[in-house]
């Protein structure tokens, strides 16, 4: 192992695919790991874990909404030890069989802390100690992200949680203050409030998610106002206090009392790239001012033997884009013509109602003075959300004047996070509004909205009149 072709330093859905792709060209692949388990916080302590608890949550949910149905079960009774087994077995599960495809493929596997002793050599710390040099032709950064703790809320005390220690599942708190109104908090606040926690979220900016337009958030708030104790924006939390009775919370905001005592606090207020300690002044790559490192459109540093992908080389901090930014890395490496080119990165928050959006989002096309038409498919006329009950949904096309094309999708309600792929595709391949309106969809199902918004921008939809003006 003192030489690779191809070194990866971190093992999360950046790092091994990247590895994969590099083995699957017939590379010398070594894929460093801090951690013993492969998979990285997405794995380990993020996405995987945080839906296996939202399925949960979602259950819990739908046995209490059957009642109006004519279908009453009982109270659940929640035994926290099977649920966290079921969250640990997912996460063993999905560990075991990325190793399984590295011994398949011929990936090299290390577990050690890897740092830059120049442009061509890493030296290794083994957790038993040891520390060996391994040389390389190419490295691919992929160390991820962690949890932002500002100095204020970093008190010292278990009570006050990350997304990390709140995915642990150490017990289910009488009141739980979330703060940060981005999708990782609420989708926490969910999963704790479905278990039986009083939830209140508290979020700096005037809205939560932000990033969403609001026709998209209105929906999922109003359903949340109804699961939380309470949400507060505009509000700031000064200050964090330990006491026996819990964890004293000073804020500064309309209409609350200013010090309140909660149980446990998970602060939830963004990430940060893991680009410190990783010996890069020993290289020519760039950091920004924000951590994350410098990349050009084929991934590559300022560094001509080092490129970086995944949340360490920049926003959307997702996942998704951290697999295809491996695919174009190494596909630009082996000599192919590559490069990030896409423009439709979705993004999914996995509360419920999911919410999901794609491409250019109405806030963006207002700004950029855009000349676009706004379709908007209520879930009221669907015969499936019907079905299901479900009808705050909301399906909506952001849709360019002059050439038709399809430049924007976002939906709310269930199942969005599914649904939004056929927007991507659309987004992805300049799709115009005929196209979608002309795809058959099978009924009765949800997709059909899709087609129903396309079909309202060239005429009438089917299930929705909108009077010619």
């Amino acid at each position: 192992m003192s030489h690779a072709e191809i070194v990866v330093i971190g093992a999360g859905p950046g790092g091994y695919p990247a590895a994969f792709a590099a083995a699957d060209h017939g590379k010398k692949v070594v894929l460093v790991n801090e951690e013993q388990n492969p998979g990285g916080v997405c794995l380990q302590r993020g996405c995987i874990p945080s839906k296996a608890l939202l399925h949960v949550a979602k259950l819990i949910h739908e046995a209490a909404d059957a009642a109006e149905h004519g279908l009453t079960f009982g109270k659940p009774k929640i035994d926290l030890d099977k649920l966290r087994a079921f969250k640990n077995g997912v996460i063993g599960q999905l560990t075991g069989g990325i190793q399984s495809l590295c011994k398949a493929r011929g990936v090299t596997l290390v577990q050690a802390r890897a740092t830059f002793a120049n442009s061509n050599t890493l030296n290794l710390a083994k957790p038993d100690g040891s520390t060996e040099q391994l040389t390389f032709d190419k490295a691919v950064i992929a160390t991820g992200s962690q949890p932002a703790m500002p100095p204020i809320f970093a008190i010292g005390d278990s009570r006050v949680m990350d997304s990390t220690g709140a995915l642990a599942l150490e017990d289910i708190p009488k009141k739980l203050l979330v703060i940060g109104g981005g999708y990782i908090g609420l989708e926490m606040g969910c999963v704790y409030a479905a278990l039986g926690s009083e939830v209140t979220v508290v979020e700096a900016l005037p809205v939560i998610l932000a990033a969403a337009d609001r026709d998209l958030v209105r929906p999922l708030q109003k359903r949340l106002e109804t699961q939380f104790k309470a949400i507060h924006v505009n509000t700031k939390v000064l200050s964090l206090t330990a006491s026996k009775a819990g964890i004293v919370v000073e804020m500064q905001g309309e209409g609350l009392e200013p010090k309140q005592t909660f149980d446990r606090v998970l602060v939830s207020v963004g990430r940060k790239p893991n680009s410190k300690n990783l010996g890069l002044e020993n290289t020519k790559v760039q950091i920004d001012e924000k951590g994350f490192i410098k990349i050009d459109r084929c991934c590559r540093t300022a560094d001509p033997n080092i490129l970086a992908i995944g949340d360490v080389a920049g926003e959307p901090m997702l996942a998704h884009k951290a697999t295809r930014e491996a695919k174009v890395a190494i596909e630009a490496l082996v000599g192919e013509p590559a490069e990030f080119d896409n423009i439709a990165i979705p993004a999914v928050v996995f509360t419920d109602p999911e919410l999901a959006w794609c491409g250019l989002t109405e806030t963006e096309a207002k700004a950029q003075e855009r000349d676009v038409k706004v379709i908007r498919f209520a879930w009221a006329a669907s015969g499936r959300a019907q079905s299901l009950a479900r009808t705050e949904g909301l399906t909506k096309l952001i849709v360019e004047n002059k050439t038709e094309r399809i430049l924007g999708v976002g939906i709310v309600g269930v199942g969005a996070g599914e649904l939004i792929s056929e927007g991507v595709l659309a987004v992805e391949t300049a799709a115009v509004a005929r196209d979608l309106a002309d795809s058959i969809h099978p009924h009765p199902t949800l997709s059909e909205t899709l087609m129903e918004a396309a079909e309202a921008f060239i005429g009438q939809a089917t299930h929705m009149y909108r009077p010619n003006r």
